[in-house]
């Protein structure tokens, strides 16, 4: 597998004016991931925690570690004063916001600036202006990237979302402006629906973003998602890291990423690249981000947001260009230089990699906290995995679903492929469904192998009963397991195990069969320890 000292790569690493602790504003499997950096660059680390992740793995790898309040995000890690209060106690020169939280809160990263903490990311007033959806659009523009059509000032009443709506045509997405992640989002198909979507998204993006500010874009049908990471610093120098497809998604996040996307040719892949990065350092952006992209079936490809921070996907990037990107927000922060040219970035060999969250692929992917009792991790090579779980580890319910990320690199995506099975399928992770058997599942169909998914392929595609069907021959102990479970409890109930139920009792029992396959999987945690 590919790293860092791969080759054209190495020789520009520089150790000037290196930070000597940099505290860790995130949690779970990114803040492992920034806390092993570190110490990789024999760079100090403190972490923050809230009470329900005091025995998380972050906060036992680190050297310090700093309660911030309650299990609530919004009474932890949300709480700029409290971060900040965390950082002078441990005395830390840099901050590193990891992803999601306040990692694209501008009021944060000029908090750390005004405090005299280095944040590594972006400025505020770049991340302000490519944060801003529609402002975002604006200079995308300017500079040459296509753009979906829709609008490009904020819609701030009904009739004007429906004014806009029908110069464009429908079908119509509401997005939020100063957010992501798939909320404040509505997908509104004619005019009788725009009233309840647009009161939706506004409410649902001033409740997660602090911001009812909702902009119009026109619906693609069947889009595919690719994105390009890139690297900016303070003398205006920037490169492109190339492409990333992320079309496998639900609910608009994400569950499965490679590198390169099988959707883009050479040239459009040079073209655009060069794009983002005459669009990024036009905002006079610094550090690591990503900007956002779909391309319709007839593969026109139109710029959709900027990411300003990591990405969640970065270790397909780094697999394919052999680029730690932790280390180079590190380096780019502390020595405000980019230390590459464009042309000694490259992309060698295909990755993939496989969210492992824990939901219940059976139900919709709902979330699903509990404790980890049994784990085994994959290997081999080829193989990574980036997590921050262990067993014995309670899954809250407070946070994002997330457990780890399993990543595979091939000379080619045959070979990918091939490794991410073999991984799969050594992954055991008992006392929580998890989207491991969906994850198998979605790597034998014959759109994923021929590499003609879109956004849709859940949706149109995704059987949950086969889903399950491929977790490596534990289906059937899962299942009697659920049936000893349904039939013990109607002994316990009844007095007796009644074989001669009437209809009535007959019909509830077969409405209980979703139960069976969910007290199966509890069952065979216990009785089948290991598998």
């Amino acid at each position: 597998m590919r790293g860092p000292d791969a080759p054209g790569v190495a020789a520009c690493w520089r150790n000037k004016n290196m930070f000597k602790k940099i505290l860790i504003a995130n949690r779970g499997e990114i803040a492992v991931r920034v806390i092993r950096t570190c110490h990789d660059m024999n760079i100090e680390t403190a972490a923050v925690y809230s009470e329900a992740d005091r025995t998380s793995l972050h906060v036992r790898l680190a050297e310090e570690a700093y309660s911030i309040g309650p299990a609530p995000a919004r009474e932890s890690y949300l709480r700029i004063d409290r971060i900040i209060e965390a950082a002078k106690k441990a005395r830390a020169d840099a901050i590193h916001p990891g992803y999601g939280f306040l990692s694209e809160n501008p009021a944060f990263a000029r908090a750390c600036e005004d405090e005299g903490f280095a944040f590594i990311g972006p400025p505020s007033e770049p991340m302000k202006k490519l944060g801003d959806k529609i402002e975002a659009r604006l200079l995308a523009k300017k500079v040459g990237l296509p753009v979906i059509p829709g609008s490009m000032e904020p819609v701030t009443s009904l009739d004007m979302a429906k004014r806009i709506s029908k110069g464009i045509g429908y079908p119509v997405m509401l997005k939020a402006a100063h957010g992501g992640g798939g909320r404040g989002m509505r997908l509104v198909r004619d005019e009788m629906e725009m009233g309840f979507a647009f009161r939706g998204a506004s409410s649902e993006a001033l409740t997660a973003f602090g911001s009812s500010v909702v902009y119009i874009e026109k619906y693609i049908v069947n889009p595919r998602h690719v994105e390009f990471q890139f690297l900016c610093d303070r003398n205006g120098k920037g490169v492109h890291l190339y492409d990333r497809e992320c079309s496998v998604q639900r609910r608009h996040q994400k569950l499965i990423e490679e590198s390169p996307s099988v959707c883009l040719d050479q040239k459009t892949r040079e073209k655009i690249g060069a794009l983002v990065v005459k669009t990024a350092v036009a905002a006079g952006y610094e550090n690591a981000g990503t900007m956002e992209f779909i391309v319709d079936p007839e593969k026109n490809i139109y710029f959709m947001e900027v990411n300003t921070r990591l990405q969640v996907e970065h270790p397909v990037t780094e697999c394919v260009t052999g680029v730690d990107l932790v280390r180079a927000q590190i380096e780019v922060a502390s020595t405000g230089s980019v230390p590459w040219r464009q042309k000694d970035i490259v992309q060698r060999g295909w990755a993939i990699e496989c969210r492992i969250c824990a939901e219940d692929t059976l139900n919709h992917f709902l979330p699903s906290p509990g404790r980890i009792t049994y784990i085994r991790q994959p290997g081999g090579t080829g193989i990574r995995e980036d997590s921050g779980i262990y067993q014995g580890w309670e899954i809250s319910p407070f946070y994002d679903s997330l457990l780890s990320k399993l990543v595979s690199w091939g000379r080619t995506r045959e070979e990918a492929i091939k490794r991410m099975k073999r991984a799969l399928r050594e992954y055991c992770i008992n006392g929580v469904p998890t989207t491991i058997p969906f994850h198998s599942w979605a790597l034998e169909t014959k759109e994923f192998l021929a590499g003609e998914y879109t956004t849709a392929f859940i949706d149109s595609v995704f059987i949950p009963s086969l889903s399950i069907e491929k977790e490596g021959g534990e289906r059937m102990p899962a299942v009697l397991a659920g049936i000893f479970a349904f039939w013990r409890d109607q002994k316990k109930s009844s007095g007796l195990l009644s074989v001669t139920a009437n209809h009535e009792e007959r019909r509830r029992e077969r409405r209980r069969g979703y139960a069976w396959a969910h007290s199966g999987r509890r069952e065979a945690v216990d009785r089948f320890p290991g598998r």
